[in-house]
């Protein structure tokens, strides 16, 4: 009985291992041959459809990146539920910080293969805060691409180094919580007029 391929399921395939590679390995560290075998395809077919391993990788994390855009847009308005959906958002999709930080070794200062459609990305992010300060939402004091590089940071850091939040902040619940109502205080306080 012949079997029926389907190319956009091993797409799928391919894409869902290679995300689970690069995070778990980065660029240098993943193997073609791991995200092969995880998506039970054949090495081949992910050359074909991607590119080599570092067009993989810039498609896994570009897309990485709109999704997250896509779920979680800049809010200047509500700046604490904003975080609140961004941290959510990362806890549950904790890949796509780990794909950033493996970006960040690899690469450092350098620029990067897909770097002028991920300023276009980013510019509607800043574009999104500096409205915000336009209309006197949030303070113009700090320029807009340092406020949300900072609300970012301040968001993001605990998913990137769980270790550290657990070892400074407590691994409970309630010290979590406790943690979260800390990052939106300090929020509030950097965008106060």
């Amino acid at each position: 009985m012949a079997t029926t391929r389907d190319p956009e399921a091993t797409r799928a395939r391919i894409f869902d291992a290679a995300v689970a590679e690069f995070a778990r390995h980065g660029i240098a560290g993943a193997r073609i041959d791991r995200i092969a075998a995880e998506a039970k395809a054949n090495k081949q077919l992910i050359y074909a459809y991607f590119g080599n391993k570092s067009q993989l990788f810039s498609l896994v994390l570009g897309h990485s990146m709109v999704s997250l855009a896509a779920a979680v847009p800049v809010d200047p308005d509500d700046i604490e539920g904003w975080l609140d959906r961004l941290m959510d958002y990362h806890a549950a999709h904790p890949e796509l910080l780990r794909l950033l930080y493996w970006e960040g070794i690899e690469y450092g200062t350098a620029e990067l293969p897909d770097e002028a459609e991920r300023r276009q990305h980013y510019a509607l992010k800043v574009g999104a805060m500096q409205d915000g300060q336009d209309r006197g939402v949030i303070t113009d004091a700090i320029p807009a691409r340092d406020l949300l590089f900072l609300l970012i940071a301040i968001a993001n850091w605990t998913t990137v180094v769980p270790q550290m939040s657990r070892i400074l902040a407590g691994g409970e619940d309630t010290d979590r919580d406790r943690l979260r109502t800390s990052i939106k205080e300090a929020a509030r306080r950097i965008i106060a007029n």
